[in-house]
């Protein structure tokens, strides 16, 4: 698994986690929700500027996106 496919899941793993919708991540941080999906997909490669709004969005670090 690449980095941007262990980030995408793990961004979805949180979210589910949370219980809230794509839509609604898309929303709190501020981006589409197709781009949300891409990145969760791994198709994506999001900035650290996205990472953190994403991270923001469900109120956790960077950090826990990423490892």
């Amino acid at each position: 698994m690449d980095i941007k496919q262990q980030v995408g899941a793990n961004i979805a793993k949180i979210r589910r986690e949370q219980n809230i919708s794509q839509e609604e991540l898309a929303f709190r941080s501020g981006l589409h929700r197709t781009y949300i999906s891409g990145v969760e997909r791994g198709v994506r490669n999001p900035t650290i500027t996205v990472l953190s709004e994403i991270a923001t969005a469900l109120k956790v670090s960077i950090a826990d996106l990423v490892c």
